[in-house]
C-alpha cells in the first residue's frame, strides 16, 4: 500500500489544507497494482491518463469530478452512494465495478460522458449502480451500455455490422412528445401501419455504422398503454430526413407485455435522433394496394403510374412486368417515373416508342414497413 499513500500525500501537497477537493495540475500517474481512493471531489487540470492499478470513489455523499482536461484510468470501481458528478468525462481502459452509486451527467450536455474505451467492460450494474446520463464507447464492435435513470437501469445493446469508432447512448424517462433537451417528437407523426409509439421513455443512440439494437422494457415502460400482444411490439425511431417516426423492426422478440425485450433489424444510429417502442397495426387493415390505370397520351390524366401510399415508405422498390414474366420497369425510392417506358436492359421490343399497351402485374417492397404488396395495372395508349 505505500504507493498508495505516497499519491496520496502528493496530492494533498498540491492543494494545501484549504480546498474540499484533491487537485491535479501536474502530471499524475498510477502505476500497475496501485491503488487511489477518492474520498472527496476530484479537480484536474493536469495529465491523468496514463494509469494502471485500481481508482476508487467511495462514501456516503455525492463526489464530482471536474477540471480542464479528462482523466483516463485503468480499472475504476465506485462504492458512491451519492453517486459521481462528471463536470468533465471520464474515461476508462479497462473494468469499471459498479458497486452502489451512479456516475452522473449532464443530459443537457451530451459532450460530458463516461467513457469505455477499446476493451475496456464493466461488471456489477444495476439499479443502484449504473451511468445515468451518457455513456460512450470507441473502438469496439459490440457493447451493451449500462445506462438508466436514477431508478432502473435501462441497458441498450448494440451490435453493429463493423467496429465504432465513437457511439454515444443515454436513457430518458420521458414523455418524446415534451422531452427536457431536444424538440419535440410528436408521436402521433408515424405510418398509419403504427398503432402507437411510446410517450413514456426513449433512448439516444448516435453511431455511425450500421446496427442493430435490442431494448427491453419493465413494468414502468407502460407497453399495456400501446400494445395488446407482445408479438405487436416493434422499435421505432424519429427519422431525422423524414421528420417522422418509422419503425426499425422486431427480430427477435421475448417476454410479456410486464418485461420484455425486442431487437430492432439493421439501421445507421445517426439516421434518427431518439429510439423507443412502438405497436404494429394489423396492416391488412390499414394499408392496400390498388390495382392500377396508366395512360400516358399527354392529358394530364393518369400519364404516370402514381402510388400515394409509397409516401409512408421512402425506403421502396417498385418491379414491373409484363404478363410473360419478363421485367420491364424497377425503380428503387419511386416517386411517379413510370410512363410506359421500359428502364431495364432485356429483351423489351421497340424501347423508344414504349410499351405495348396491356395488362401488367407490379411488386412493391415497402422496407420502412417490413410489407410487401402486388397487383395489376393496365397500360393503355
Amino acid at each position: 500500500m505505500r504507493p498508495v499513500f505516497l499519491l496520496i500525500a502528493y496530492l494533498f501537497s498540491l492543494i494545501g489544507y484549504t480546498q474540499p477537493a484533491l487537485y491535479n495540475s501536474g502530471n499524475l500517474r498510477i502505476h500497475d497494482q496501485g491503488q487511489l481512493g477518492f474520498h472527496t471531489d476530484l479537480i484536474n487540470n493536469g495529465i491523468f491518463d496514463d494509469n494502471l492499478g485500481l481508482v476508487g470513489f467511495y462514501g456516503p455523499g455525492t463526489l464530482e469530478v471536474s477540471g480542464a482536461l479528462n482523466p483516463v484510468f485503468f480499472d475504476v470501481e465506485i462504492a458512491a452512494d451519492g453517486g459521481v458528478v462528471l463536470s468533465t468525462s471520464v474515461g476508462v481502459r479497462n473494468n469499471t465495478n459498479f458497486i452502489s452509486g451512479n456516475f452522473l451527467t449532464n443530459r443537457a450536455q451530451p459532450q460530458l460522458f463516461y467513457e469505455f474505451l477499446r476493451d475496456a467492460f464493466y461488471v456489477g450494474e444495476s439499479d443502484v449502480s449504473k451511468v445515468d446520463g451518457y455513456a460512450t464507447l470507441s473502438g469496439q464492435q459490440n457493447f451493451t451500455f449500462p445506462v438508466g435513470d436514477s431508478q432502473f437501469v435501462r441497458p441498450l445493446i448494440l451490435n453493429s455490422e463493423g467496429e465504432n469508432a465513437f457511439a454515444r447512448c443515454a436513457y430518458f424517462f420521458e414523455d418524446p412528445n415534451f422531452p427536457s433537451t431536444f424538440s419535440p417528437f410528436n408521436t402521433q407523426i408515424k405510418p398509419r401501419t403504427i398503432e402507437a409509439v411510446s410517450t413514456f421513455e426513449f433512448w439516444r443512440l448516435e453511431g455511425t455504422v450500421t446496427s442493430t439494437v435490442t431494448l427491453s422494457w419493465n413494468a414502468r415502460s407502460n407497453l399495456t398503454f400501446i400494445a395488446e400482444e407482445v408479438g405487436n411490439i416493434v422499435v421505432m425511431g424519429w427519422n431525422k430526413a423524414a421528420g417522422q417516426w418509422l419503425p426499425l423492426g422486431n427480430t427477435a422478440i421475448g417476454g410479456d407485455l410486464t418485461a420484455g425485450f425486442v431487437t430492432s433489424g439493421p439501421f445507421v444510429p445517426d439516421d434518427f435522433e431518439i429510439i423507443t417502442f412502438g405497436s404494429l397495426a394489423v396492416a391488412e387493415e390499414l394499408l392496400t394496394l390498388d390495382n392500377y390505370y396508366v395512360s400516358p397520351n399527354g392529358d394530364g390524366i393518369n400519364d404516370f403510374l402514381e402510388i400515394p401510399e409509397l409516401e409512408l415508405s421512402p425506403n421502396n422498390r417498385l418491379e414491373i412486368y409484363d404478363r410473360r414474366g419478363l421485367k420491364v420497369f424497377q425503380m428503387d425510392n419511386y416517386q411517379n417515373e413510370f410512363t410506359g417506358i421500359s428502364n431495364v436492359d432485356n429483351l423489351v421490343l421497340n424501347r423508344n416508342i414504349g410499351l405495348p399497351e396491356g395488362l401488367y402485374f407490379y411488386i412493391i417492397s415497402m422496407d420502412d414497413l417490413g410489407l410487401n404488396f402486388q397487383g395489376f395495372l393496365f397500360l393503355e395508349r
